[in-house]
């Protein structure tokens, strides 16, 4: 198949430190070429994904995050060249595209939702539904707003070669996202101090937000046991995971997936989390981590993390959240809107 894929505008592809969309996006493009299907990916100039791109943007701008101007430059300039192809498909993971996609007759798109259903978005996306194949990432997601139809639940699925197995011999526990209330670092920090295991945080940090959270809360609890290291790159990443103990992800919100979940899992490293969002659809109580109610339990959870095999964890990934797996959804997915179906979940 002939696919076009458009990449949001405000990261590289793959991105350089935080930007899960951005690395879904890298992984299905190379994915799509290994499995032997043409693949052509909108992005910005300062991607490296290694498939035939192009791009209007030299860099990505991420700087303006949530502005509509940027994102609407590059939509028009993906689709000026989308209309002279012959593509079978079109994967859109921005939020306009897929509007200005019906100015082309007869192009089959695909859009994903990466983010949660607000109020906003459920109205958007209802609109791009009805006109389009719309995939969610968890049924957590989908159950969220369930007047909106969907074509496909499609997990996120990574490459588990890409991280390295390692024993959990650190003696630390590890927090990694970003450094938002709603994400729990804090929780983090009083889980792991009632399980008596130091705590490493990693935490991207860029936003007036994130910064007047992690001051306000986060920076008081910090010791000798309690270290914030930063936003690391991925190889300090691996390292860190491989040798944790356990990954604290104390989220309270309604996560849509949770794609660091999946990459210490890939590191063998078991998943301590909270019942929210998709949490439960990746982690197997008892065998790939703990589901938790609170931070008691969450406390015993960190400590029972080094029962568990770490084998197993890997096991996960390397079968159904694997990027193969992943792949052969959306092709699946794709074939049927090329045959002319309209899949909806039921």
């Amino acid at each position: 198949m002939r696919i076009g894929v458009v990449a949001p505008p405000w990261t590289p592809v793959p991105p350089p430190l935080y930007g899960g969309t951005e690395l879904i996006v890298d992984l299905l493009c190379r994915g799509l070429q290994a499995a032997g299907h043409d693949v052509v990916l909108f992005t910005t100039g300062d991607s490296t994904c290694p498939v035939p791109r192009r791009w209007a943007l030299p860099e990505a701008e991420g700087f303006r995050m949530g502005m509509s101007a940027p994102e609407a430059h590059h939509v028009l300039a993906a689709y000026a060249d989308i209309a002279e192809l012959e593509l079978d498909v079109v994967h859109d993971h921005t939020i306009v595209g897929p509007i200005y996609a019906e100015s082309i007759p007869g192009l089959r798109v695909v859009g994903t939702a990466h983010g949660p259903f607000d109020a906003d978005l459920r109205a958007f996306y209802g609109y791009v539904a009805r006109r389009h194949a719309l995939v969610c990432i968890s049924h957590h997601q989908r159950s969220t707003a369930p007047e909106v139809p969907v074509a496909a639940v499609i997990h996120h699925g990574i490459d588990a070669s890409a991280f390295r197995f390692g024993q959990g011999r650190g003696g630390y526990a590890l927090y990694l996202g970003r450094m938002a209330r709603d994400k729990g670092a804090h929780r983090a920090i009083e889980a792991a101090r009632k399980a008596g295991v130091p705590l490493k945080l990693v935490a991207k940090m860029r936003e007036p937000a994130e910064r007047a959270y992690f001051e306000a809360e986060v920076a008081p609890l910090l010791s000798d046991e309690v270290t914030y290291l930063g936003e690391v790159g991925q190889d300090e990443k691996i390292a860190l995971l491989s040798e944790a103990i356990a990954l604290v992800n104390p989220i309270r919100w309604p996560e849509p997936f949770g794609l660091v979940m999946t990459e210490s899992l890939a590191c063998g490293t078991p998943v301590v989390t909270f019942a929210e969002g998709a949490a439960p659809e990746i982690v197997e109580h008892g065998r790939t981590g703990f589901v938790c109610a609170d931070e008691a339990e969450m406390a015993e959870g960190i400590i029972q993390a080094a029962t568990l095999d770490r084998g197993a964890c890997r096991a996960a990934v390397e079968g159904y959240f694997s990027v193969e797996r992943m792949v052969a959804d959306h092709v699946a997915l794709y074939q049927a809107l090329a045959d002319g179906l309209r899949p909806r979940v039921k």
